[in-house]
């Protein structure tokens, strides 16, 4: 007989391999749908991983892909959550950072003017 594959809810791996803070801000990653396992989304922080699962989430303005090595028991030091995973996509892949326009609120008509030229330009 096959031995039962050892598992985790991802929510607490996240945590444990100390990808977020709090298990709090995990989960709210995870039921926002951010999270990909083994190429599906998840919705559930309660989904079981195991060794050998392939996660894909954001974290800040990088999107992570890592390869899950062990479980774990424990929220540990850094260099002891580094062994949990392995990073498949050693580049910085980064997510494109929102456009901002300097100032408050809605943008001028000179500011407006600007951005629809720059596009323009960008056509070209």
């Amino acid at each position: 007989m096959q031995d039962p594959r050892l598992t985790i809810r991802l929510d607490r791996w996240l945590w444990f391999a100390r990808f977020f803070k709090t298990r709090g801000l995990a989960t709210k990653v995870v039921s926002g749908g951010h999270v990909r396992v083994n190429a599906s989304k998840v919705s559930k922080p309660s989904q079981a991983v195991g060794v050998g699962d392939t996660l894909t989430f954001p974290q800040g303005n990088r999107v992570r892909v890592v390869r899950l090595l062990a479980t774990g028991d424990r929220r540990g030091p850094a260099s002891e959550a580094q062994t949990l995973y392995e990073d498949i996509f050693s580049e910085q892949t980064s997510v494109p950072a929102p456009v901002t326009i300097e100032g408050k609120g809605r943008p001028t008509k000179k500011d407006r003017r600007d951005m629809r030229l720059s596009r323009d330009a960008m056509l070209e």
